[in-house]
């Protein structure tokens, strides 16, 4: 789908509406679903609206205690599986386990990614943000086809971001190896990766029924901030001085909660069903940025280029070869 398709909806919510609007005409009971992050800030909101409406979540875990801790006492049917996205090896035997307990996979949600990390390697040497953000999900997604292509309208939604804006892919230096890191720029190469990946993976769904889409869910306070110091999301104008939320942002971020109410409705609403690969925002298509759009809103050409998109997934699989 080219960037034509960049056109809101009208879906009805907007960027405050709750997961409890998003899927009140929405019949997920007994889908087969994995959320990766799914623990943590808003991919756990994604888990806890799913399961508490009758899907059968999955949730891939990195660090089991925690996992425990924040999952104990959700309504409904939540399982977790050990996976660590930065260790192919990790991925590999999550496909396995999870093959092993389901028939068939109905969603798939690639919410887990580091921010604005130290610089750092993982796998064969990949660069950390896009390794873990991209990479990892891609492997991760190449694995779980054969159940995916085994539902009857399978998705899959991508966890992009507003920060796609900053840049696009850096082919001619993916992993920083000639120029010094910068962890923005390496955050924004990965979320735009994330777009491209659903643009290109969507058609490749499209025999078996299959869309997938990917997602800005809105500025909210979550664990992905980890990396970042107090002093620098001060600099960033997130935190006053004292350490608290500035006002003027929290007016325009979101809670966790409404924060997951784009992927559920990608995830699931019918208006997409003629669609494929679109990039989502506030619950409905994002608009292309123009002249007027405000920095925290709309899509950037490079994340929606048909042809970037193929060029990411054949690079990606060249990569995955080769670890």
């Amino acid at each position: 789908m080219s960037a034509s398709a960049q056109v809101p909806l009208g879906s009805g919510f907007g960027p405050r509406s709750e997961p409890h609007e998003v899927l009140a005409d929405v019949d997920v009971a007994g889908r087969r679903v994995v959320v990766t992050g799914g623990y943590s800030g808003i991919g756990l909101e994604t888990t806890r609206a799913l399961a508490a409406r009758g899907a059968r979540v999955v949730v891939p875990v990195r660090t089991p205690a925690k996992a425990a801790q924040t999952l104990a006492g959700l309504e409904g049917d939540v399982t977790t599986l050990q996976l660590d996205l930065a260790d192919l090896a990790s991925v590999r035997r999550f496909v396995t386990d999870v093959s092993d307990g389901l028939d068939h996979l109905d969603l798939l949600i690639t919410n887990a990614g580091v921010m604005a990390c130290p610089e750092a390697r993982v796998g064969p040497g990949w660069e950390r943000q896009l390794g873990v953000n991209h990479m990892g999900h891609f492997a991760l997604t190449q694995g779980l086809m054969p159940l995916l292509a085994r539902a009857a309208a399978p998705r899959v939604v991508a966890l992009s971001s507003i920060a796609h804006r900053r840049g696009g892919i850096r082919w001619a230096d993916l992993h920083f190896d000639d120029e010094p890191y910068d962890k923005w720029l390496a955050y924004a190469q990965a979320k735009t990766a994330n777009a491209l990946f659903a643009l290109a993976l969507s058609p490749r769904l499209a025999d078996v029924g299959g869309r997938a889409f990917s997602v800005h869910p809105g500025g909210i306070f979550t664990p992905l901030q980890r990396d970042l110091s107090v002093e620098e999301q001060v600099q960033l104008g997130w935190l006053q001085e004292d350490g608290t939320p500035d006002p003027r942002v929290m007016a325009l971020f979101k809670t966790p909660t409404q924060g997951a109410s784009t992927t559920l409705w990608a995830a699931t609403s019918p208006l997409l069903e003629d669609l494929h690969g679109v990039y989502c925002e506030d619950t409905d298509v994002a608009a292309m940025v123009g002249e007027d759009t405000p920095r925290w809103a709309g899509v950037a050409p490079h994340a929606v280029d048909e042809d970037d998109a193929e060029r990411l997934w054949a690079l990606s699989e060249r990569m995955l070869a080769n670890a």
